[in-house]
């Protein structure tokens, strides 16, 4: 619920609402069909490490992880972070080291997933969520982290890498290169128009082409993105927009099952109707009311 809770605190100085629950949509939106760590049970933990952390930079994290009993451990090279992010990610920022790790608690059937960050400055948390998502895998609770700040992207490459070795299923290298394409772009596209109204407008997408279907013609894609943008009052470059076309037109060569994309984000919607219904949730809708009361009378007497 954490990455529920945090979601929707961000709408509360910069969104509406229902761009929060879009926000939250996407975050939680299978870009493909799901499929669990094969081989693993509740309980079970798998740990990715940056293969250019010293020994005492490993025992530290380790330790931070809690020096969990029989964990499967994977290495990550920084050739492999190359391989998947380097078409879509500066070679500055991918950087010459791997050293961002991960930490993978297999949770019971239902459990959902939890994603928290450490040391961690361009990656975020919903990045990392989608990632496992697009995987296909579910139930489970994350820690990335690193010995100091760095960019992620090892934590990223190591999740996924962690599904394939634990499942033994090979995950195919265009739905690799799509998702991290995916991810990557809306984390830019965000630092143009703010994160929340970015995945705001990836979920408002996909839930058109689930309802509607995809579209196949470039003309059409354009459509679509520029209605859903201005239903979210949301401006796009010229630019902006040609990307995300290109963007979708891969995904329509990669098999997504928009049908599962589509439950999706029914999914998300009850997760935040029910979430509403709490303590916290109602804390947090008396919070939204106060800040725009707030802002309200901020306005009345400006112009006084």
């Amino acid at each position: 619920m954490k990455v529920l809770h945090d979601t929707l605190q961000l709408a509360k100085g910069r969104i509406t609402l229902k761009k929060a629950i879009l926000a939250l949509a996407a975050a939680l939106t299978l870009a493909f069909p799901q499929a669990g760590f094969a081989d693993a049970a509740p309980g079970d933990v798998i740990i990715t490490l940056g293969e250019n952390l010293k020994e005492n930079e490993k025992n530290s994290i380790l330790s931070e992880m809690g020096n969990p009993e029989n964990p499967l451990i994977i290495t990550v090279s920084n050739s492999e972070e190359h391989k998947y992010l380097g078409n879509y990610v500066p070679k500055a920022t991918i950087g010459t080291r791997a050293i961002s790790s991960s930490k993978i608690t297999i949770e019971k059937q239902g459990s959902g997933l939890e994603v928290s960050t450490k040391n961690i400055d361009w990656v975020s948390d919903e990045m990392y969520l989608n990632a496992l998502m697009t995987a296909g895998v579910k139930d489970a609770t994350i820690l990335v982290t690193a010995p100091f700040a760095v960019s992620g992207t090892a934590g990223l490459t190591g999740l996924l890498k962690a599904y394939e070795v634990s499942s033994d299923e090979a995950i195919p290298e265009e739905v690799k290169q799509v998702a991290n394409e995916e991810l990557v772009k809306t984390a830019e596209l965000g630092d143009e128009v703010g994160q929340e109204n970015a995945s705001a407008l990836m979920a408002k997408i996909k839930e058109e082409i689930s309802k509607n279907g995809i579209p196949q013609t470039e003309d059409e894609f354009r459509q679509l993105i520029e209605r859903a943008a201005a239903d979210l009052g949301i401006t796009l470059t010229e630019e902006q927009i040609n990307s995300l076309i290109a963007l979708f037109n891969r995904m329509k060569d990669a098999n997504i099952d928009w049908n599962s994309v589509g439950q999706q984000l029914d999914k998300a919607r009850d997760q935040i109707s029910n979430y509403l219904k709490t303590e916290e949730g109602q804390g947090f809708l008396q919070s939204l009311r106060e800040f725009f009361a707030a802002l309200w009378n901020a306005i009345v007497s400006f112009f006084r």
